[in-house]
């Protein structure tokens, strides 16, 4: 008997060229969805914990290693966002069996995220477990980059497994794809105005 993580929910053969098939979504619908959802949730949950953490002090003070929040380049972070997109749709694209149209793939997705992109880095990136080792910053205050990065890859997963899971809701498409804009008009026009 399969184990319930690993039951397929469904099988929806489509089309070549982006579309889903019985082996998952093509490359180039995953790419754009990838892209769309990971700038759009790390837009938002960017945005709530540079308030509630208050980062503009954070990244204020000069042994910090971060850009201030007035830097064009810290303004422009969210413009990047696609590069990083693509480089996630790679991965997911071969794991694409294991992530899409199966029953709690998204939850795989986010621990996969987690795991390789927060806790186990090669590197020592702030509140990964290399960090917290061999860095002197105090463990409290890398564990608190954990409050915007895991929700972030937790929303991101889910997100994704249901817009690549049900292609036929449009109404998504439309949704997110405004929020995309949107999302990235505003830095586009922050840098504008700041010229100005």
């Amino acid at each position: 008997m399969p184990h319930i993580l690993e039951m397929p929910i469904y099988s929806a053969p489509h089309s070549a060229g982006g579309e889903q098939d019985d082996a998952g979504p093509g490359f180039a619908g995953l790419a754009v969805k990838t892209i769309v959802v990971h700038s759009i949730t790390y837009f938002a949950v960017g945005a709530l914990a540079a308030h509630f953490l208050d980062y503009a002090a954070s990244f204020a003070s000069p042994d910090s290693g971060m850009r201030p929040m007035t830097s064009p380049w810290v303004m422009a972070g969210p413009l990047f966002q696609p590069i990083r997109g693509v480089v996630f749709a790679t991965v997911f694209y071969m794991l694409r069996s294991h992530l899409f149209g199966t029953r709690y793939g998204w939850l795989r997705m986010s621990w996969m995220l987690v795991a390789v992109g927060i806790l186990a880095t090669f590197g020592p990136a702030s509140g990964s477990l290399e960090a917290m080792v061999y860095t002197p910053v105090p463990i409290w205050a890398q564990m608190r980059g954990w409050l915007e990065v895991v929700p972030q890859a937790v929303l991101m997963s889910a997100l994704l497994a249901y817009w690549v899971d049900h292609p036929q809701k449009r109404w998504l498409n439309w949704l997110l794809g405004v929020g995309f804009v949107l999302m990235m008009a505003m830095p586009i026009l922050g840098l504008v105005m700041r010229q100005g």
